[in-house]
């Protein structure tokens, strides 16, 4: 294991490099200049140059990166144009929200993913895994957005069980907390809980298929402990690899939701800071997902490796 922990965590390293360079460079695409944006309509193209100048906007792009990226190593994402705050602080402000509800989340995907999928794939072919499986492609289907406004409508506007603002900081009201997450969270575990629910299905199905089931079979194994003991041990191999794709895509999916429920998380500060032309807070925005991204898929790697044995680098 550690040898493949080694690999990961050297693997990573240059891929956290290419981010940071396609975040850097990307700020360069959004047409109209920052200065621009904090002088207002009024702006002259001498006010706006010499904004421009104070702020460090008129050096070249090199020297810019070169800054960047020193500022990187030693954990400085530079400060905001507009507040004038530090990136950092400005970021671990609001990630403690869109953590909680990517995690909370995943426990929704995970849960109902696999549930579902181990329920379908010890039944394949029959009327629970028909239906089953057609919520599945309803639930990949259906927009969080939408979801999110009909599970608002009925669960807040007409049964009142939330309230409208329903965040609420872990450290302020642990209960509060975990209620307002509710509702964002299954909106946005839904669509993941297809993912993996197929996934699982398909290694279910495959794992159950196996020549290994009829000599366990034959050797006297119950079938319970045949199907949660043996099968869902060698379906979760796959399953582990979806559990990745599906965070990333939680992630990009729960800036949309933060915006429904109101919380105050990363995709809201990411979508001021474009509309506002603010490159630092956009660039350690992408940079902070990026390496959130990693993370996880590292130790979903490591899980991978402890699944299976033939997956640790030799």
């Amino acid at each position: 294991m550690g040898k493949l922990i080694a690999f990961r965590l050297l693997f990573a390293v240059p891929q956290l490099l290419i981010v940071s360079l396609v975040a850097f460079s990307l700020t360069y695409l959004i047409p109209g200049s920052p200065a621009a944006a904090v002088l207002g309509a009024a702006a002259t193209p001498e006010s706006i140059a010499a904004v421009e100048a104070q702020m460090g906007l008129d050096r070249p792009p090199l020297e810019r990166l070169a800054e960047w990226m020193g500022g990187l190593v030693t954990g400085d994402l530079g400060t905001s144009l507009r507040s004038g705050v530090p990136v950092t602080d400005l970021l671990a402000q609001r990630v403690p929200a869109t953590l909680s509800l990517v995690l909370g989340g995943m426990v929704v995907a995970l849960v109902v993913g696999v549930g579902a999928g181990v329920l379908t794939g010890t039944r394949p072919g029959t009327l629970v895994d028909r239906v089953l499986t057609g919520g599945t492609v309803v639930g990949m289907a259906m927009p969080e957005f939408w979801l999110g406004l009909l599970l608002t409508v009925v669960f807040v506007v007409q049964l009142g069980w939330i309230p409208v603002i329903a965040w609420t900081p872990l450290t302020a009201d642990p209960v509060a907390w975990a209620r307002g997450l509710v509702l964002p969270s299954i909106t946005l575990g839904l669509a993941g809980a297809a993912i993996i629910a197929r996934q699982t299905r398909a290694a279910m199905v495959k794992a159950l298929s196996a020549p290994y089931t009829d000599t366990l079979t034959a050797a006297g194994v119950s079938r319970r402990r045949l199907v949660g003991v043996y099968g869902l041990k060698n379906a979760l191999v796959p399953v582990l690899a979806t559990t990745g794709i599906t965070f990333a895509i939680l992630i990009g999916a729960s800036f949309v939701v933060e915006k429904v429920f109101a919380t105050p998380g990363l995709g809201s500060l990411m979508l001021t800071s474009v509309i506002g032309q603010d490159f630092p807070v956009v660039q350690g925005v992408v940079l902070l997902t990026a390496v959130l991204v990693v993370a996880v898929n590292l130790l979903l790697d490591l899980g991978y490796g402890l699944v299976n044995p033939q997956a640790r680098p030799q």
